[in-house]
């Protein structure tokens, strides 16, 4: 299958060219750097040409209020481009309880992408995936000062990037789910605990502080980010770390 991966040099996106690449199919790279432009739309028609199955990656270049009108108008463009060029595959990466979440306009608008997906007009696949692996440098640092970082207790299901992309590159060559499937990492972890192991092994002698104000993550109620029937990962946690 020919397959245009929209964000298809980031983090997951490159590794979902490679992968469907390696499986045989024709996977294209579009981003940026290739002269498309999700929010104008400059290229798209260009780019999903001749594709039997569209993967967008793309993502919001902010967290903020900002984002539901970045997913709006991405998503309003490609799927014209998608449904104009005979696409009959559109997927997209999403977030594991993301509808469990409204406090985060974040993960709102990630929900507004899903919405937008389901009721157009090209069968679909929606992939959620839980905290990547990948984050959690970026996770310390939020509430890092001095010798301490705070952090909640909140249930974190962690998934590494490599992971994720075979999950997508997998549902990609298949036939349109038309829903969603949850992908997860193998083990679950309280953050704070998550933070004391990654500490631990990288012989950082900051202390993890329990504080369930503290970052992001502080407004998640319960364990809506882990799905412990989610599709798993093999990748463990420790295992990713070294």
């Amino acid at each position: 299958m020919k397959i245009a991966v929209i964000g298809g040099t980031g983090l997951i996106g490159s590794q979902v060219v490679t992968d469907l690449n390696a499986a045989g199919h024709e996977a294209v790279p579009h981003s940026k750097s290739t002269g498309i432009d999700v929010i104008s739309g400059q290229g798209l028609d260009e780019a999903v040409a001749g594709a039997d199955v569209v993967v967008n990656l793309t993502n919001s270049p902010t967290f903020d209020e900002a984002s539901p009108a970045f997913f709006q108008t991405s998503m309003d463009n490609l799927l014209a481009a998608a449904h104009k060029g005979g696409v009959g595959h559109f997927v997209i990466l999403s977030i594991v309880g993301a509808d469990q979440v409204p406090e985060l306009d974040y993960y709102k608008a990630k929900v507004l992408q899903e919405q937008i997906l389901a009721a157009g007009p090209v069968p679909y696949s929606i992939v959620r995936a839980t905290q990547f692996m990948e984050f959690m440098d970026a996770v310390l640092s939020w509430t890092a000062d001095g010798d301490t970082v705070r952090l909640p207790a909140t249930p974190i299901q962690p998934i590494a990037a490599k992971d994720v992309a075979n999950a997508v590159a997998q549902v990609a060559a298949g036939a349109p789910l038309n829903g969603i499937r949850n992908i997860a990492g193998p083990e679950i972890f309280s953050l704070d605990e998550l933070g004391r192991v990654t500490l631990s092994h990288k012989s950082d002698h900051r202390t993890v502080v329990t504080d369930p104000t503290a970052g992001m993550f502080a407004v998640v109620k319960g364990d809506v980010l882990t799905d412990e029937h989610a599709h798993l990962a093999p990748t463990r946690y420790t295992d990713w770390l070294s």
